[in-house]
């Protein structure tokens, strides 16, 4: 693979600004519409994007592993939903810095489903980031019951969005041993349309003009974030590029400010810091080499924009 550090970095910066943006129009619309029709119509639209990814090699949808596809769709499904419920309550920034307690909770689930021995670098790493949970909790008075705007529970779904992110990675890790990454992102895009279809007679809410707008932006923003991450993880190594996905919380930091008037506050800050540099930490003790982490770094960011 060749290695252009200075692309790859900008490709994935680029990726998580789309993502930060549809994860805004999905706070605008929340408020609004049911949560599965504005999934429906994010896969819906994003499916042409997937197509042509999978178009560059060669489109492939047999499979002898349909049960496993469906079982990771259901799992993204779930997560999609925390997503649109959290960003619609959470200001934008702690919804995104709490979704990067993924690598954290995907040290923890590998112990009982992958039989994994984590180093004690990895364990120090995981009890870094929660700490970051934990001085986020505390700025929200979330742990001595402190009145506030938002309601408590939100945040208790955002964190546990970020273990259903990882059991969606460590799914993908999974099916990526005997499929090709392009069939499980097809089966993926399909089978969450389809499967949010199906209850869109019985919570059809009619958009307006500008959330009509917004569905069409939020389902080609998904797709254009795919195609930007994978274009990125074929441009240079996960380990040296990886750090650039936190880049998008500098993107909600700024669109939650100049668009909703959330100012970030101190804990949030201070624990996003902790959150991250653990994350960053662990990418950087790992090192996969070059193959592998591309191949899994790109289908660990689809998973990221589809869940």
């Amino acid at each position: 693979m060749k290695h252009d550090l200075k692309r790859g970095a900008l490709l994935l910066a680029s990726a998580t600004f789309f993502t930060a943006a549809l994860n805004a129009l999905q706070k605008l619309t929340g408020s609004t519409l049911p949560a599965l029709e504005i999934i429906f119509f994010r896969n819906l639209f994003s499916l042409p994007f997937v197509l042509l990814i999978a178009a560059r090699t060669t489109i492939v949808l047999r499979t002898h592993h349909f049960g496993g596809h469906l079982l990771r769709s259901v799992v993204g499904l779930v997560s999609m939903i925390m997503v649109v419920i959290t960003v619609t309550r959470l200001p934008l920034a702690e919804q995104q810095v709490l979704s990067y307690t993924q690598p954290l909770f995907l040290v923890l689930l590998s112990i009982p489903l992958l039989h994994e021995k984590p180093s004690l670098q990895r364990w120090i790493a995981v009890s870094i980031g929660f700490s970051g949970v934990v001085v986020v909790a505390m700025g929200k008075g979330l742990l001595h019951g402190a009145a506030g705007t938002v309601a408590h529970w939100a945040y208790f779904v955002a964190l546990a969005q970020g273990a259903v992110g990882a059991l969606t990675t460590m799914q993908i890790r999974q099916l990526s041993a005997t499929e090709a990454s392009t069939t499980i992102a097809l089966w993926q895009a399909i089978l969450m349309t389809v499967m949010t279809a199906l209850p869109l007679p019985f919570i059809w809410t009619t958009p307006s003009m500008t959330d009509a707008a917004c569905l069409v932006a939020v389902g080609a923003f998904a797709g254009i974030a795919q195609v930007l991450q994978t274009e990125a993880f074929a441009s240079a190594q996960v380990s040296a590029i990886g750090p650039f996905a936190y880049s998008g919380l500098l993107w909600a930091g700024l669109i939650g400010w100049f668009g909703f008037g959330e100012v970030p506050g101190v804990a949030m800050v201070l624990g996003g810091l902790l959150i991250i540099g653990s994350g960053v930490w662990m990418l950087r003790h790992d090192r996969p080499a070059q193959k592998q982490a591309a191949v899994e770094g790109t289908m660990d960011t689809a998973s990221g924009t589809q869940a």
